[in-house]
C-alpha cells in the first residue's frame, strides 16, 4: 500500500510531466493542491468513477479551472475513463483533457470553468438544486438526495465580484451542504496577491453567513483531514475552509512564487522536482502499487449499489414520487406537456388583444409552470417588471436572486447541471451584459437554460439611455449556440416558450418588450409557421416589388409601411423574424421561399443596432435601425425622435427601389 504522500506526489508528477509535455499550462495549483485532493477524492467524496452520472454523487467544481490537471489526474488516479494517454494528450486537439475544464468532454468534469469565479456561482446552483430536490423528494425513512457540493477556489476566485453575489445568495440560503475549499497559497499571476488583495476573507464569508475552517495546514494530512470532517459535520450553513497551501510545492527552485502559475516547470526544474518529492519514475509513470491504493472503483460502485437499494425501497413506498424524480433528473418532459402552450397560441391567435410582449411570457408562464414540475424561476430583484413569476408560483419553485444578475445566471447553470430542474431567469436587456459571461458558458456547455430579457429597445422610455438597449440583441444573435428569439404578440410569444423549453443542445434568449404590441392576423397554417423562425407574416399583393424583414414590436411598424406603400403602388411582402437563428437552420427551399434569393429590394427595421441585418438584405438592401444610445422620453416619443416611423421605413423602401 502506498502512502498518502506517494498518492499526493503522483498527482504532482501527472500535473507538472503533461504541463511540460504540452509546453503550456497551469502546474502551481495542483502540486499545491495535492495533498488535499488525495484526501478528498479517497477519503471524503461519495462517488462512482464507472458512473460518473450517478444522481446521488457529490458534486466537485474546480472553480480555479487554470488548475485542471488537478482534476485531470485525480480523474485517471481514482478509476474514471481518463486514460494515461489522455493525460498525456493535455492541451491538444481533440483531447479530453482540455486547457480548462469542458462539460461533456470529460468524465468527472460537471462544469465547464476558466472564467474565474464562476465555478463557484455554479456550485451555489447545484447545492440548491440539492436543498430543494431534497424538500420535495425525501420522505421519512427515504433519503434518496443526500450529497454535497464541493468547490475548490483560489485567490482569483474571490476577486471576482461573481464570488461575491453567489456567497452572499448561499449564506442568505442556508446551503449547508455546500463546502468551499479556498486554496490560500496567496500567489496569482501577477506575484504575491498582498499587494492587491488583503481583505479578510474569513470575515467577509462569516458576515455572508458561513461557517469558517480557519488557518489549515494544506500540507499536513492531519490537519486537512479534520478540516474535511468538520465541513461535513454540517451546521446548516455552507462551510469555507481555508487552506493554506504553497504554490508549486516540490519545484525547490519555484515553489511559492508567480512563476510556477501558468508556466510549464522547464526539464531542469521537473528533474529537480522529482528529487525533491523522492519521486523516481520516468515522466507519466505511476507504480501500480499507487493505482492500486488510488483506485475507488470499488468502494463507488458499492455505494452507487447500497443508493439503489434504498431507491427501490423508496419506490415501493411512494412508486409516484419515484417515478417522477426518475423524470426529471432523466431530463425528460412529462406527457403532453406542450398541449397548453399551443392552444394559448391559437386562443391569443382568435383574440387578437394587445398585449405587451412580456405580459404574453407571463401568460405563457401561468400554462407551462402548473404542467413542468421541473421548472424553476427567479429574477434579479425585476419580478414585477419582467413578468416572471406564474400565477401559482410558490418560494420553492421561484427565487427572487436580489440584484445579482451575474450570479443568478451562473446559478442557473448549476442548476441545471445538477440535473432535476430546468431554469429560467429574467432581468432587463441591457443588463444581460452584466451575466454575459455566464450566458456563453452556458451556450458552450451546450445546456438548455433559459434567460428572459425584458425592455428590450428604446421603446421602454423614461429611463433613458442606460437602460435603452441598441447593441444588445446582436451580440446575442452572434453568440454560437444561444437561440434567440423577439417575439411580436402574444402567439409568437407563446412559440417561442415552447421552443425554449422543447429546446436540449443550448440555451435560449425570449426577448419581451416593456410596451404593448399589435397582435397580427395569422390563419392556422401561417401560425404554423411561425416555428420556423422567420415566416411571410403580410403577403404582397401583385408582383412582389420589396420585402419587409422586421422582429418584435417593429412587425406592426413594417404592417404600416406596407399598407403606405401599397397606396404608392408599390407591392410589399412583410417577413416577421422573431428567431433569426432557427431561420437559418431552415431548408433553403423555405428560407428562398420566405426571402426570395434574386430580389434585391429588402429591407429591415428594429429598433437596435441595424449591422446584423446586413446579412438578410445584403449590401443593395437597407436597414432601418438605430446605431446610437437611446434618450430619456416617453417611450413612443424616443421611438420617432430616433428615426423609427412608418414615413422614415417607406423612404428606405422607396430609396431601395430606386424611386
Amino acid at each position: 500500500m502506498s502512502s498518502r504522500t506517494d498518492r499526493a506526489n503522483a498527482i504532482r508528477a501527472l500535473s507538472m510531466d503533461a504541463v511540460q509535455r504540452a509546453n503550456s499550462g497551469h502546474p502551481g495549483a495542483p502540486m499545491g493542491l495535492a495533498d488535499v485532493a488525495e484526501i478528498l477524492w479517497r477519503e471524503v467524496l461519495k462517488h462512482n468513477p464507472r458512473d460518473p452520472g450517478w444522481w446521488d454523487r457529490d458534486r466537485v467544481v474546480l472553480s480555479n479551472g487554470h488548475g485542471s490537471m488537478l482534476l485531470y489526474s485525480v480523474l485517471h488516479l481514482t478509476g474514471y475513463d481518463v486514460s494515461i494517454d489522455d493525460i498525456k494528450a493535455f492541451r491538444q486537439l481533440h483531447s479530453k483533457t482540455a486547457g480548462h475544464p469542458e462539460f461533456g468532454e470529460c468524465p468527472g468534469v460537471e462544469t465547464t470553468t476558466g472564467p474565474l469565479g464562476q465555478g463557484m456561482a455554479n456550485a451555489v446552483g447545484m447545492a440548491l438544486a440539492e436543498k430543494r430536490l431534497a424538500a420535495e423528494f425525501n420522505r421519512p425513512g427515504h433519503e434518496i438526495v443526500n450529497h454535497r457540493t464541493w468547490v475548490i477556489a483560489g485567490d482569483g476566485c474571490l476577486m471576482e465580484g461573481i464570488s461575491h453575489e453567489a456567497a452572499s445568495l448561499a449564506g442568505t440560503l442556508e446551503l449547508g451542504k455546500l463546502v468551499c475549499l479556498y486554496d490560500d497559497n496567496g500567489v496569482s499571476i501577477d506575484g504575491a496577491v498582498d499587494a492587491w488583495f488583503t481583505e479578510d476573507v474569513p470575515g467577509r464569508f462569516r458576515s455572508y453567513g458561513w461557517r469558517v475552517v480557519e488557518a489549515v495546514d494544506g500540507h499536513d494530512p492531519g490537519a486537512i483531514e479534520r478540516a474535511l470532517a468538520a465541513a461535513v459535520d454540517s451546521d446548516g450553513r455552507p462551510t469555507l475552509v481555508c487552506i493554506r497551501t504553497v504554490i508549486g510545492f516540490g519545484a525547490p527552485n519555484k515553489q511559492g512564487t508567480a512563476v510556477v502559475h501558468g508556466a510549464a516547470l522547464g526539464e531542469d526544474e521537473v528533474n529537480a522536482a522529482r528529487l525533491t518529492l523522492n519521486w523516481g519514475y520516468e515522466p507519466f509513470e505511476i507504480p501500480s502499487q499507487v493505482y492500486e491504493s488510488w483506485s475507488r472503483v470499488a468502494e463507488g460502485e458499492q455505494a452507487q449499489a447500497d443508493w439503489q437499494v434504498a431507491f427501490e425501497s423508496y419506490g415501493a413506498d411512494h412508486p409516484e414520487l419515484a417515478a417522477e424524480f426518475g423524470r426529471r433528473m432523466q431530463g425528460r418532459l412529462p406527457e403532453g406537456w406542450a398541449d397548453a402552450i399551443r392552444a394559448l397560441a391559437a386562443s391569443a391567435q382568435a383574440e387578437m388583444k394587445p398585449l405587451a410582449t412580456r405580459q404574453s411570457s407571463q401568460a405563457c408562464l401561468d400554462v407551462l409552470g402548473p404542467r413542468l414540475p421541473e421548472l424553476f424561476g427567479g429574477s434579479a430583484d425585476l419580478t414585477g417588471s419582467n413578468n416572471t413569476r406564474w400565477a401559482d408560483a410558490d418560494d420553492a419553485r421561484y427565487l427572487s436572486f436580489g440584484v445579482r444578475e451575474f450570479g443568478m445566471t451562473a446559478v442557473c447553470n448549476g442548476m441545471l447541471l445538477h440535473g432535476g430542474f430546468r431554469p429560467f431567469s429574467g432581468t432587463f436587456l441591457v443588463f444581460m451584459e452584466y451575466a454575459r459571461n455566464a450566458l456563453r458558458l452556458s451556450a458552450l456547455m451546450g445546456i438548455p437554460n433559459i434567460y428572459v430579457y425584458t425592455h428590450d429597445s428604446v421603446a421602454l422610455g423614461e429611463d433613458g439611455p442606460t437602460h435603452q438597449p441598441i447593441e444588445q440583441l446582436t451580440n446575442l444573435r452572434t453568440t454560437p449556440n444561444l437561440s434567440t428569439w423577439r417575439p411580436c404578440d402574444t402567439a409568437e410569444s407563446a412559440v417561442a416558450w415552447e421552443h425554449a423549453i422543447a429546446r436540449t443542445g443550448g440555451p435560449t434568449a425570449l426577448v419581451f418588450t416593456r410596451q404593448k404590441t399589435v397582435p397580427q392576423p395569422r390563419d392556422a397554417a401561417t401560425l404554423e409557421s411561425v416555428r420556423r423562425g422567420g415566416y411571410i407574416v403580410s403577403r404582397e399583393g401583385n408582383g412582389l416589388d420589396a420585402v419587409l424583414i422586421a422582429s418584435g414590436s417593429e412587425v406592426d411598424l413594417a404592417m404600416r409601411a406596407q399598407k403606405r406603400l401599397a397606396e404608392k403602388g408599390a407591392s410589399v411582402r412583410v417577413v416577421s423574424m422573431p428567431s433569426t437563428d432557427v431561420f437559418l437552420a431552415q431548408s433553403r427551399a423555405w428560407r428562398d421561399s420566405v426571402i426570395p434569393p434574386d430580389l434585391r429590394a429588402r429591407v429591415a427595421v428594429e429598433a437596435g443596432h441595424p449591422d446584423y441585418w446586413r446579412r438578410f438584405v445584403g449590401l443593395d438592401g437597407g436597414v432601418l435601425g438605430i446605431d446610437r444610445f437611446g434618450l430619456s422620453a416617453p417611450g413612443a416619443e424616443g421611438m420617432a425622435e430616433l428615426g423609427m416611423t412608418v414615413e422614415n421605413l417607406v423612404a428606405v423602401v422607396e430609396e431601395t427601389l430606386g424611386r
